[in-house]
């Protein structure tokens, strides 16, 4: 039974790039199911971004669970894998096809971390306002953009980021779907 107070949705997959579309589409129908549309786009490049990480990483398998639950007006979007190994937010090379997702990841959302479940793995997160008033519009294709990493990864603030961020850009991933 989903209460208006709390709602939860759980989907448990082999992270592999056909699988990863088909839970963008479930978090998108989801998230029209509770009236949160303005969070689709953003809800889903964050967990794209944290299943192609899945996807490229874990060992050692690629199973995992995503997790959305709502919760006293936050979405919390989660992925829960199998490898202990923490991520580490990278400074990509401008012109590296890869080690942004994590930045995006942190451009997007109201705040993120990741934490150790047991020796079973590892739990990567991130929250964004269910309210449609506080979705800002915000871009991590701004050129502008850059991450301070002195940290390995973040524990529930987002990374400092210096230069102008533009108002919109459309999201973008090299996962079909």
């Amino acid at each position: 039974m989903i209460s208006q107070q709390s709602r939860h949705c759980t989907v448990e997959l082999q992270a592999l790039p056909s699988r990863i579309g088909q839970v963008r589409r479930i978090v998108s129908a989801q998230l029209r199911y509770w009236h949160l549309d303005p969070l689709i786009e953003r809800a889903a490049l964050g967990v794209t971004e944290l299943l192609s990480n899945v996807h490229r990483h874990a060992e050692p398998d690629k199973t995992c669970t995503v997790e959305m639950e709502l919760l006293l007006g936050r979405l919390t979007v989660s992925v829960h894998d199998h490898d202990p190994r923490l991520p580490v937010v990278q400074d990509a090379d401008p012109f590296a096809t890869c080690g942004r997702g994590l930045a995006m990841v942190a451009a997007v959302s109201e705040s993120w971390g990741v934490r150790p479940h047991g020796e079973t793995g590892k739990v990567v997160w991130f929250t964004l306002p269910a309210s449609s008033a506080a979705v800002p519009k915000i871009s991590p294709y701004d050129t502008g953009l850059t991450l301070d990493t002195a940290q390995p990864y973040d524990t529930g603030r987002r990374p400092a980021v210096r230069g102008r961020r533009s108002e919109h850009a459309p999201a973008r991933s090299a996962v079909a779907g």
